[in-house]
């Protein structure tokens, strides 16, 4: 199937960008996790932006990925287990990376996955963008800041002193503070923390997939859709708070970090605005034209002890450094992904 033609939500803002040099010619980029959401989603918006030599990094072997990359345009697909010797034989010229490869499971509790898969290779990729002078966007996360405790300001100082609240989060934590410390650098790198990120290309990714997303299948089978209890005094059933990104956000903001360069360092990938799952919820409803019906659940208790009750962007540091594309609502954003993308199942 082809890329649907439709343009997606922010194209008219980041046009008017072009004028102020990050709109760039087409070059050769490297993409891990190249068929999971966002990568995916990555891939589709290069596309759409003229990038056809595309280096697509993954495990390709999943079946349930494979729609992900129907229709898209690259020059190469190459499993993550064999992409540090393809490259090092392959005569090609590559411009930069953007490393969104991870194991995102947050209720994997065996530190050893995340620490091979999200630091260790991590790593690797880093000492290949130091050797070849590459610069490198890669996926930190909001999950980093633990409950909140030191805030969610992006600023480096505060880095050794977050305490991640699972296994997932304290493998993007390491990688963070291990470039930090580090004397051999990329020419540029940007570590973006992803704060709760939706929209399509994530039909895959079944518990770990979006609450809108949940939302959308529920009320389609049974006509009402859950949230989880609060099971803290100060919040109110539904009345978490999280800061939720569309993923035609966050991809905008790491295509802006790699073709404009500001300052190296730790960057927020988040609206800002903390929102809360009764506001998600209603915004589902709304984009269906029904009738609210939300009921409420326990929190599992396997991630009950671990569970962000509030989380919230500082992007101060990303707007000081130019980049100043509006956000998405969190109504139009969840009224695009319902209307243009869950009610057929289509992909990005």
């Amino acid at each position: 199937m082809p890329l649907p033609n439709r343009t997606p939500l922010n194209a008219k803002a980041m046009a008017t960008n072009s004028s102020k040099g990050w709109m760039k010619p087409a070059g050769t980029y490297v993409i891990t996790g190249a068929a999971g959401f966002i990568a995916s989603y990555l891939v589709g918006f290069l596309n759409r932006q003229g990038f056809e030599n595309l280096i697509l990094v993954d495990d390709f072997s999943k079946p349930e990925k494979q729609a992900n990359l129907t229709g898209k345009k690259y020059l190469h697909r190459i499993d993550r287990k064999a992409f540090f010797n393809w490259i090092a034989d392959a005569h090609v010229q590559v411009d930069g990376i953007f490393h969104l490869g991870a194991r995102t499971d947050t209720t994997e509790m065996d530190y050893e996955v995340h620490r091979v898969l999200n630091l260790e290779y991590s790593q690797h990729i880093w000492k290949l963008c130091v050797a070849r002078a590459l610069p490198l966007v890669y996926a930190s996360s909001a999950a980093t800041y633990g409950d909140g405790e030191h805030g969610y300001s992006d600023t480096h100082e505060v880095v050794p002193q977050l305490h991640p609240l699972n296994p997932y989060g304290q493998s993007k934590n390491d990688f963070d503070q291990w470039a930090l410390t580090q004397t051999e650098t990329p020419p540029f790198w940007a570590g973006v923390k992803f704060f709760n990120v939706f929209g399509p290309n994530e039909y895959h990714k079944d518990r770990m997939a979006s609450v809108i997303f949940h939302a959308f299948r529920n009320i389609q089978k049974q006509g009402f859709m859950q949230l989880f209890r609060s099971h803290r005094p100060e919040y109110t059933d539904g009345g978490q708070l999280r800061d939720f990104i569309y993923v035609a956000d966050i991809v905008s903001i790491c295509f802006w970090l790699m073709n404009s360069r500001p300052n190296s360092g730790l960057y927020n990938g988040g609206t800002g605005i903390a929102r809360s799952f009764n506001d998600l919820a209603n915004a589902v409803f709304a984009a269906l034209g029904t009738t609210p019906d939300i009921r409420f659940i326990d929190t599992p208790e396997d991630i009950r002890d671990r569970y962000q009750y509030f989380t919230e962007a500082d992007t101060q540091k990303l707007r000081a450094a130019g980049y100043d594309v509006p956000f998405q609502s969190l109504e139009a954003a969840i009224e695009d992904y319902v209307t243009h993308y869950l009610s057929s199942g289509s992909i990005y």
